[in-house]
């Protein structure tokens, strides 16, 4: 095999290797995503292995001569010369520098949402921390330190009794 279907196997190849398949899967949290990402999983294996043997290997050459005894050689003569005029193009990427900028975009708004998630988290467990401790001291703690964690309860209270307004 030469040229580019040589490199087109050779760097699917690569790319297989480099891919962190469990490392990926570990982030998954729904059965959905779970299926969905096995399915993708299981077509890149397809795929890659199909680059890997079937479009990896060069044609067979064809024996002209063969065929020239058989069907005649102004027909066979025609048909070499068409095939041999094939001109296979070159692939050429457009649609990765369109989606690139885009990729690189969502890359940043992702980091960013993942530090804003990290805080989040770390914000809630704090309060369930609190809300824990809390429900420990609940039946042995006094109404004063109660308020003393939670100083707007006990301005609020103040301001209902000053005014008149006793929850009714």
């Amino acid at each position: 095999m030469s040229g580019p279907a040589k490199k087109v196997v050779d760097v699917a190849f690569k790319a297989g290797k480099n891919i962190d398949w469990e490392g990926m899967a570990k982030l998954l949290v729904s059965d959905e995503a779970r299926r969905e990402f096995s399915g993708l999983r299981r077509a890149f294996d397809e795929v890659n292995s199909q680059l890997q043997t079937k479009f990896s290997q060069e044609p067979e050459p064809i024996d002209w001569e063969y065929y020239r005894k058989g069907i005649g050689p102004r027909l066979v003569d025609m048909y070499k010369e068409a095939y041999e005029s094939i001109e296979i193009p070159k692939f050429v990427d457009t649609v990765t520098p369109q989606y690139k900028p885009k990729f690189e975009a969502l890359y940043v708004e992702l980091k960013e949402a993942e530090e804003k998630s990290w805080k989040e988290s770390e914000r809630l467990e704090k309060e369930i921390a609190e809300v824990q401790e809390l429900k420990k001291n609940i039946s042995t703690m006094t109404a004063d330190e109660y308020f003393a964690k939670h100083p707007e309860l006990k301005k609020k209270f103040d301001d209902e009794i000053r005014n008149d307004q006793w929850g009714y």
